[in-house]
């Protein structure tokens, strides 16, 4: 009977470094959903300074296109000020993106413009920018998808709603936005 209190304790204090560790894993992943997030601000931001400058070298090229290059410098403003849940500016980054596509199906009508050097170092900037914007978000989607599984499983959910971790929200575009930047051969 002597050795029950040693089982019972040493059973307690495995129970106490679970949970500490278990803590310490949410704890951690939020912070890399933190950082990955902030990885993929950077690079909007990016894509937001570089969209001015495509508008005015196409509206060189296309002055009758006003009403579609104005779309797009809305959209960019609306998805720059867009600082909602990572699915809400999804959204927002959709609308920009398809505006983009009508913006770069203008320009194919311009073979002058397409042939201007810097209207092809500007696309040639965004399609590097919108590669590291993808890589940021699948780091970011699968921290999302780390967080969610610990967040849902047994027995480290108990921990979890403890904790309150709210539920992971995706950066996911619509298919249509997936690619409208271009492919630029470097």
């Amino acid at each position: 009977m002597s050795g029950l209190p040693i089982v019972l304790g040493a059973g307690a204090l495995l129970l106490v470094v679970w949970g500490i560790a278990t803590v310490n894993r949410f704890v951690r992943l939020r912070q890399h959903l933190r950082e990955s997030w902030a990885d993929i601000d950077v690079e909007l931001k990016r894509r937001y300074d570089l969209i001015p400058n495509l508008v005015d070298t196409v509206r060189g090229y296309a002055t009758h296109e006003r009403e579609v290059l104005d779309r797009v410098v809305e959209l960019r403003g609306r998805a720059l000020a867009s600082r909602g849940s990572p699915t809400s500016q999804a959204g927002d980054e959709t609308l920009l993106l398809l505006g983009m596509k009508r913006m770069f199906a203008v320009a194919e009508a311009y073979p002058d413009l397409k042939a201007d050097q810097h209207f092809r170092d500007l696309q040639r900037q965004l399609a590097l920018t919108e590669d590291r914007i993808a890589a940021s978000r699948r780091f970011y989607n699968g921290n999302v998808r780390t967080l969610e599984v610990l967040r849902r499983s047994f027995p480290t959910s108990l921990v979890g709603s403890l904790m309150g971790v709210p539920e992971g929200s995706y950066f996911e575009l619509a298919d249509e936005a997936e690619r409208v930047v271009p492919r630029v051969e470097l």
